[in-house]
């Protein structure tokens, strides 16, 4: 038995499932977890001492790849200082002024503990701000584990094949609405029927938790264009697309102002951290300046806090960074889809920047329901083959593979050749 193994025996008799997140617990590949004691650059270790080439770069933030010296050593100082005060601290300032200046959209910015709290707390802002309760979300994305946003959401709720949650009352889901991601008119009868009573539109600029799903074209300009006409809010859940594909996230990339915006661990280096900001007129409504509560003991915590600066001012003075990233991410995802094709399978591979993912389907994937086309047995089967040839990848067919400055060329290679052998083999 390898300790990993035996590690998940101790663990589902002390944690529900054996892991802290549902999509760990490996169920949708009939396989159990890899227990992770290290990472370095674009690789994990487990505690059987295996090295994988790690595709998830702890879901998103690790941009400069794993353990990236700067950030570490920034972090090991601000620790000398104190762990945590609960209270103001000028880092907490800085951080905030980083994100203004980095995103035109954001004249203030509240520090949050995750993506989940930084959406709760937006879309709580956003109906304070425009005194109505509904919503709009879209089929498949997935903004976190608040009771009113568990409905058809994406992500492990997906990969689950969990349509809601139990333990969330109706009532918490009455005002959410669902439209379907890239159908602007699934949209626009919501607001035809009640936009009056609608106080904003939530949505992933690119939809990252069924896969990874771009924006068709004129569908983020048609949401912006139906917020404006009816007095609602645009928020853009930018947890995964923040600082990712550019240093302006996917409202730079795609030219789109959100009124809000919210961020997870990616601003904090992949610390415990997230973010929502967006006009002074919204966020002065925020308590103590207005009243719409929310509050934080470890909110702006000084080392999530040191860290996300580090890695942010990196990026920020290296935009070539973006460039290099995205250019060898382009290279990659086509080589993929070309060895599919030589190969003779129908399989898609979507991507936008260094966000991808290979679609076990012949139908091209714009949203849900084309998303949920794929055969995940397939999947699964490719998935094990690839964690065994040491690449570790997302184990769902509905989570994104990110990239990161540390996979190198022979990195990336050494992939395809795996990705290659797996396909030629059938």
């Amino acid at each position: 038995m390898t300790k990993s193994e035996a590690l998940f025996q101790e663990a589902v008799k002390i944690i529900p499932g054996g892991v802290n997140s549902p999509v760990r617990a490996f169920r949708s590949i009939g396989a159990t977890p890899k227990f992770i004691k290290s990472a370095k650059g674009a690789y994990l270790f487990d505690e059987d001492n295996n090295q994988y080439i790690d595709y998830i770069g702890s879901w998103g933030p690790m941009i400069l790849g794993h353990g990236q010296k700067e950030v570490l050593d920034s972090v090991v100082d601000a620790c000398k200082c104190g762990l945590s005060f609960g209270a103001a601290t000028g880092i907490e300032v800085e951080m905030a002024k980083l994100v203004c200046e980095l995103l035109p959209s954001i004249e203030m910015v509240r520090m949050v503990n995750s993506g989940t709290e930084a959406v709760m707390s937006a879309i709580r802002t956003a109906r304070g701000f425009t005194r109505r309760s509904k919503i709009i979300k879209f089929t498949g994305c997935y903004h976190g584990h608040s009771d009113g946003l568990l409905v058809k959401a994406g992500s492990g709720v997906m990969t689950e094949g969990i349509p809601d949650s139990l333990g969330v009352p109706l009532g918490c889901t009455q005002d959410t609405l669902s439209a379907n991601y890239n159908d602007l008119d699934s949209v626009k009868e919501h607001f035809h029927r009640c936009g009056e009573e609608i106080a904003a539109v939530i949505v992933e600029p690119v939809a990252a938790n069924m896969g990874v799903v771009p924006p068709l074209q004129g569908f983020l300009e048609g949401l912006r264009d139906l917020c404006d006409t009816y007095g609602a809010l645009l928020i853009f859940d930018e947890v995964i697309t923040g600082f990712r594909l550019g240093i302006d996230g996917a409202q730079g990339y795609y030219g789109i102002t959100p009124d809000l915006t919210t961020f997870g661990k990616i601003i904090g280096g992949g610390m415990p951290v997230g973010a929502y900001g967006g006009k002074r007129e919204i966020m002065e409504i925020v308590a103590p300046l207005g009243g719409v509560y929310q509050a934080g003991t470890l909110s702006g915590n000084p080392i999530a806090m040191t860290a996300g600066i580090t890695q942010l001012t990196i990026l920020k003075e290296h935009p070539e960074y973006y460039l290099e990233l995205n250019k060898k991410a382009d290279k990659f995802y086509k080589k993929i889809q070309d060895i599919l094709q030589k190969e003779g399978y129908p399989y898609k591979v979507n991507h936008v920047g260094s966000l991808g993912c290979l679609y076990f389907t012949e139908t091209e994937v714009i949203d849900y329901e084309s998303a949920k086309t794929s055969d995940t047995k397939a999947f699964a089967n490719y998935c094990n083959y690839m964690m065994e040839q040491g690449i570790y990848l997302a184990p769902s067919q509905f989570e994104a593979m990110f990239l990161s400055l540390a996979h190198t060329d022979e990195i990336l290679e050494k992939t395809l050749e795996m990705i290659e052998q797996y396909f030629c083999r059938k």
